[in-house]
């Protein structure tokens, strides 16, 4: 057992790896039982090619409707809470209400749009290394560089007032930690949406530019208020959260792996394919959203009923020998294709573009800045407890 065994199957992790138990179930039975953090029995799919069949089919597999408003040990919410929670959150919905969602913000989230955002995210990163250079080493990479930059892209992106976002990090901290009681993370949930009504107010009174104010402007009158809380509260956590672990756990791969980083070093041009490893080695969310058969199924060659509840592990498919050779080492010279750390189907992560050119712009600027960039004797410290895996505190020097 690792020494994560108090977490759910599916969130077991040692440093950059699944837990062995976790790689277990994929190599020697595919898809097995799991108990959830609620204490309910699921499917762990952990294939590859089973991930992607089952986030593939929004038919056979849809969300699960009792897990989207649900927090272990909280108490049960009343349905009216339930449907704010819900509303506008795409990750909890299936088509067509995710489609109608979807079509309005995929225009934001074109490669195009995300190029013209390039100059000032590398202005982002250059201000922060600078204050790093100006500060001396060693430095936190955490609060120093890999938090507040995706921090501040995704609040401009939305037009979240910067000077706000300790409150919102701190809090989005606070839900993920599975350490924390129930009712604790609950209402932890609803300050963060009574901040995001109060933005959501503000942005209709006055639209400006900003992503928020795009949606007020041209689907104003489609969108309700609770539908614009639910989109600008999920894009606020996925924009910082996960892009701040990948930035920490990918210079922490690097630097623990230096034929790599000399390879990256030698061969800028490589940083595409080394983004791509890092989505895949890494894989930082655990899984999508819990699913539930619609109807008696298959899966790895189990049958599963109607009503039974699924979970994909992400880290496990994305570590699978058929995706690719010798998949637990690190390796920036394949590019990792096919990769599922974005998930996969109609939930597949809106924002990956964006993802994908904060760290292509922010790896090599570090470590252009820093070429003598070194891990200090302080351990790092992962988040072994979170929801989205990654480090609450990285100590470099140089």
């Amino acid at each position: 057992m690792s020494d994560t065994s108090t977490m759910p199957l599916h969130m077991r992790r040692v440093e950059f790896h699944p837990a062995p138990e976790l790689a277990a179930a994929r190599d020697e039975e595919r898809v097995t039982r799991m108990t959830t953090a609620w204490g309910q029995d699921a499917w762990l799919v952990t294939h590859y090619a089973d991930v992607r069949e089952v986030l593939g089919d929004a038919e056979r597999f849809r969300v699960a409707p009792q897990m989207i408003a649900r927090l272990p040990g909280a108490p049960e919410m009343t349905e009216e809470q339930k449907a704010k929670v819900r509303a506008g959150n795409l990750l909890g919905l299936d088509p067509p209400e995710h489609t109608r969602l979807r079509k309005m913000l995929t225009p934001e989230f074109t490669i195009r749009r995300m190029n013209r955002m390039e100059p000032r995210i590398e202005r982002i990163v250059e201000d922060h290394l600078d204050a790093m250079e100006a500060a001396g080493a060693p430095a936190d990479l955490v609060p120093a560089f890999s938090l507040p930059i995706p921090s501040l892209v995704i609040c401009e992106l939305l037009g979240v007032p910067y000077e706000e976002r300790e409150g919102f990090q701190q809090r989005t901290a606070r839900m993920l930690d599975m350490t924390l009681p129930g009712q604790e993370r609950m209402m932890i949930q609803f300050e963060q949406r009574a901040y995001m009504e109060g933005l959501v107010a503000r942005v209709r009174a006055d639209p400006g530019e900003e992503l928020l104010g795009m949606l007020v402007r041209e689907h104003g009158d489609d969108l309700s208020t609770d539908e614009l809380v639910g989109i600008g509260g999920l894009l606020l956590f996925a924009g910082h959260e996960t892009t701040s672990n990948m930035l920490a756990l990918g210079t922490l791969a690097l630097l623990r792996h230096p034929e790599q980083l000399a390879l990256l070093r030698e061969q800028p041009e490589r940083i595409d394919a080394t983004v791509e490893e890092l989505l895949r080695w890494l894989s930082i969310v655990n899984s999508g959203a819990t699913k539930m058969a619609t109807a008696d199924t298959e899966i790895g060659g189990r049958e599963i009923k109607a009503g039974e509840l699924v979970i994909c592990s992400l880290p496990a498919a994305n570590r699978d020998p058929s995706l690719v050779a010798d998949a637990n080492a690190f390796d920036l010279t394949r590019g990792a294709p096919g990769h599922v750390a974005f998930g996969h189907g109609v939930h597949h992560c809106l924002g990956a573009p964006l993802a994908r050119m904060e760290l292509r712009i922010a790896l090599p600027a570090l470590l252009r800045r820093f070429p003598g960039l070194r891990v200090t004797d302080t351990a790092a410290q992962f988040r072994t407890s979170s929801v989205v895996y990654g480090l609450s505190s990285f100590e470099v020097a140089w």
